[in-house]
Order: C-alpha cells, then structure tokens, then sequence
C-alpha cells in the first residue's frame, strides 16, 4: 500500500518497546541519552551546513528510525555519530541542498572535537583547527563508512525515507483559525515552531508515533496558551484530525522537553554521550565498575 504524502509510517508499540539496542544489552536510559545527543548532533551539523529546517527535521526522523523496533540498528553495533551524519548525507542528497561527503565530515570532526555534549551556542568558535582536522587518510576512511551506513540505513529502513512534516500545516491552521488578525499572532506562530523543533528531539519519538496534524495541532494550543493568544471556545482540534486525548498527550509530551534536556545536563554534565560502539562500551563498564559489579 502506498504511503500518503501527508502522513508518515508510524512506529507500532511493540516497536518502540523492543529496540536492537535494548536486546543487545544497552540500558534504556543510556539509549535515550545518546538517541537525544544524535537528534542535537543531527540537528547542530544542519545549521553549521546551512541546511534549511525541513531537511535537518527529515533528517531527524530518519536517524531516529534507524534505531526502532527489534530488526531496528543497535547502538552495539552503529555509533551514534556515524547514522547521524549518514543521515544528515542521504536526505542532503535527496533535496535541492546536497552535501559532498567532505563538507559533512568536517563538520562532524568540528563538532566532535568539543569536550561536552551541551556546547554553548556562544562557544562555537573556540576550538583549535588542529583539533578537528581531517588528514587525507582519515578522511577516506571515514568515507567509506559513511557510505556504508547510508547503505544500512536504507536497508533497515526498506528505502522507506518519505518525511512528512507539520511545519506548512501549522502555517495553515493558524491561518484557518484566524490567528494572523491577533496582535501577538507573530509571536504565536514562533513559539508553535519551536515546540515542533523541540518535537524532533523528545525520548517519546513524538513524530514516530503521531501524525503531523496532531504535532501542528499540539503546537498551536500549547503555543497559544503560553503567548494568552485567545482560540475558539469550541473544540477546533477536532476539525484537524485531532482527538481530546492525543491533544492532551502532545502538550504533556512537549511541556516535559525542559526538565528531560535539564536532567540530560545534570546528568552529563561536561562529560560527552557515547556516540560511538567503543565509547558505548566503555560506558558500560564504567557503570559496572560503579556498582560493584566490574
């Protein structure tokens, strides 16, 4: 059956409580930490290649579904860091805006060689260039791999890379519900934005398990609440496919993000997320030693 140009496939729930990397042995929790940083890292190597949202978001979801269900990638297996440029790659590759693997690589040796997950957007500048440099050799190799992740990529993910995203019906919605005659309908339409940004990189996969005119729709209440922008008193969510029920679950989802990215960052602290196999299982051993079981 073909997909919708409007919809996306959606993660079943089974997938998305038996991941490769959990039957390989890699805690739940160390999962969703380096799931996160690969979403942040995806989304950082975007920006820094100029790419526009909507490729960087596509992007997103594809590096996020690499990891599902039980015949999904295993952390064990793929680092973190090589499916997220891999993917960053393949989606580059298929839009107006295509990355030579030089120009991706590059950026990801930048962006790896800071000592912290959580950089300070105002610290982007601060690396020695000999820190992140790729010498002829490296750069090969790394190619190779490169190349050979798009090509797993599209194998687990049965060359199924269709994105549909909410950004142009959050848009229209907005339109629909007559907000742009409102004052701070500006402001409305900014904040809607971030909460599907924000989306991309929530542990609850919020676009693997709901439809963009669920994600826009949630957006547009939680958005409008948070700027007193005044809605239709009657149920208008319903008219965008949209039940009270997954409404309600959306705006739960996306008002937990701020304390999930703050545990993330007591968590970490300035230590980096394995995003590599090596340096998942020295994360590993480093918490059985911790508890006494080394």
């Amino acid at each position: 059956m073909q997909t919708s140009q409007l919809a996306n496939p959606l993660a079943t729930v089974e997938q998305i409580s038996s991941s490769g990397s959990q039957l390989d042995g890699i805690p739940a929790d160390l999962e969703h930490s380096i799931q996160f940083a690969g979403a942040r890292l995806t989304q950082a190597a975007g920006i820094l290649l100029r790419l526009p949202q909507e490729i960087i978001a596509q992007a997103i979801v594809i590096f996020t579904r690499f990891w599902i269900g039980s015949e999904g990638g295993s952390l064990a297996e793929y680092g973190a860091e090589q499916v997220s440029s891999a993917s960053l790659y393949l989606i580059a590759k298929l839009s107006a805006y295509p990355k030579s693997p030089r120009s991706i690589l590059n950026v990801y040796a930048y962006l790896d060689s800071f000592s912290s997950t959580f950089i300070e957007p105002g610290k982007l500048q601060a690396n020695n260039p000999e820190s992140y440099y790729l010498s002829e050799g490296s750069y090969h190799a790394q190619r190779t791999l490169l190349l050979r992740t798009e090509a797993h990529i599209l194998r687990i993910l049965g060359f199924q890379t269709h994105v549909s995203l909410p950004y142009t019906l959050c848009i229209n919605y907005l339109q629909t519900l007559d907000v742009f005659s409102q004052p701070r309908a500006s402001e409305l339409a900014k904040r809607a934005f971030a909460h599907l940004n924000t989306a991309l990189l929530s542990p609850q996969l919020l676009y693997l398990t709901h439809q963009p005119p669920c994600l826009a729709t949630a957006a547009i209440y939680l958005a409008a609440r948070e700027v007193g922008v005044k809605l239709p008193d009657n149920e208008w969510w319903e008219v965008f496919d949209t039940d009270r029920e997954e409404l309600g679950f959306l705006v739960v989802g996306l008002m937990s993000m701020e304390g999930f990215v703050a545990e993330e960052k007591a968590q970490w602290g300035k230590r980096k997320v394995p995003m590599s196999v090596d340096d998942v299982e020295a994360e590993i051993e480093r918490r059985k030693i911790m508890n006494g079981n080394g």
